[in-house]
């Protein structure tokens, strides 16, 4: 039952994946039929996330007073209802579809997480990697499946397809037993939102939300420069693509593993030696080639993999008690921003000095970020 529970949250974190990715990787047939270029692609892509960035904290606040599975259900309707809309409105609007659908991904992504704390308070590590690592699948689902429907059935399809994943998950959301009870009429309302922004500053978190945003500038180095590295010494493209593949299973394998170690040694332990193990390996992969580069890039996908999936155990672990929502949707909204911010500083530092200057960057600051964990004791995660 347990993990029947898990497999019904990790499908609602799947359909954030899938629907997000189904759609950029397939925009460029789009921006051809409707006439408009790079940069309006970008900022469908962009659009997306924009969304999520500011409607996670909001989803997970939501989720504490009026209860977890209710706001979990409300995304999923959301993100439906988005996806059809495309079906009904002039194709140059996605634009609007792409935000409608990033609200309702928004819910489901924050809320899907906070009851994976809320129902696995023990083995909490372990269903973290699993749920990430089926939430990861639609990352590499999406592209390929996306194309083929896109190919044979038109670019609208896609959006059918996403409404029709997130309708299986709607009705399996009927397993989920009842979540923790939303506040109570007569609480002080205007507290309960000063103690929402509080979230964003709370000192407990403060290390966890920075080690969470440059682990995010490494995935986006990782999985969008590396590329360029690779071109440049040479690879061809069928090499770069299954090198970048390599990485991407690694990333994702490892998840579940490291939730496992999680509730084997102190969740903060495994964070710091994923942290290291990725810092180091970004750093190193622009002096290799070859074999060892294939090693480097594997190593680099267990670090961010492992500080992925166990830094959100962690800020559920130190999370404020009826504030676990809000404090995961805060840290969702930290990934986000580093998903943003991340490829554009890399880029900049890529563009004015080169590619190796923007992988040593990026892992000196996974190194400074290891200072952030410092200020944490582990007698916190006691409190």
């Amino acid at each position: 039952m347990r993990y029947r529970i898990l497999f019904v949250l990790a499908l609602c974190g799947f359909v954030t994946s899938f629907g997000a990715h189904i759609v950029a990787t397939n925009l460029p047939p789009y921006a051809e039929a409707i006439g408009a270029g790079a940069f309006v692609i970008g900022l469908l892509i962009a659009v997306y996330d924009f969304a999520e960035l500011f409607a996670k904290p909001l989803a997970g606040f939501l989720a504490d007073r009026r209860g977890m599975k209710l706001t979990l259900i409300a995304g999923l309707i959301i993100f439906i209802l988005g996806s059809l809309l495309f079906l009904v409105v002039n194709p140059k609007l996605l634009l609007l579809v792409r935000f409608v659908q990033g609200l309702g991904a928004a819910a489901l992504s924050t809320v899907s997480i906070s009851l994976v704390a809320e129902y696995f308070a023990d083995g909490r590590g372990k269903a973290f990697g699993i749920y990430n690592a089926i939430k990861g699948a639609g990352y590499v689902i999406a592209p390929a499946l996306g194309g083929f429907i896109v190919h044979g059935y038109g670019f609208a399809m896609i959006f059918v397809v996403s409404a029709a994943v997130g309708v299986v998950a709607l009705l399996l959301c009927g397993l989920l037993p009842a979540s923790q009870k939303a506040a109570l009429p007569g609480e002080d309302d205007k507290m309960t939102l000063r103690q929402f922004f509080l979230i964003f500053k709370e000192p407990r978190l403060l290390p966890i939300y920075g080690v969470i945003v440059i682990n995010m500038f490494m995935v986006g180095i990782l999985f969008g420069f590396l590329p360029v590295y690779l071109h440049g010494i040479g690879y061809t493209p069928l090499a770069s693509g299954t090198l970048v593949s390599v990485a991407t299973f690694s990333y994702l394998l490892v998840q579940p593993l490291a939730g496992y170690l999680a509730d084997k040694v102190a969740i903060q332990t495994t964070v710091v030696g994923g942290l290291l193990l990725a810092a180091l390996a970004i750093i190193a992969v622009t002096f290799a080639s070859g074999a060892p580069l294939i090693g480097i890039v594997i190593a680099a996908g267990i670090g961010v993999g492992t500080v992925w999936t166990n830094s959100d155990a962690l800020v559920s672990a130190l999370a404020p008690k009826r504030q676990l929502g809000a404090s995961i949707g805060a840290a969702q909204s930290f990934k986000e921003f580093g998903d943003m911010v991340g490829p554009l500083l890399i880029g900049l530092l890529t563009q004015l000095f080169g590619v190796q200057t923007g992988f040593i960057t990026c892992g000196c600051l996974a190194l400074v970020a290891l200072v952030l964990l410092r200020r944490l004791h582990p007698a916190q995660l006691e409190s």
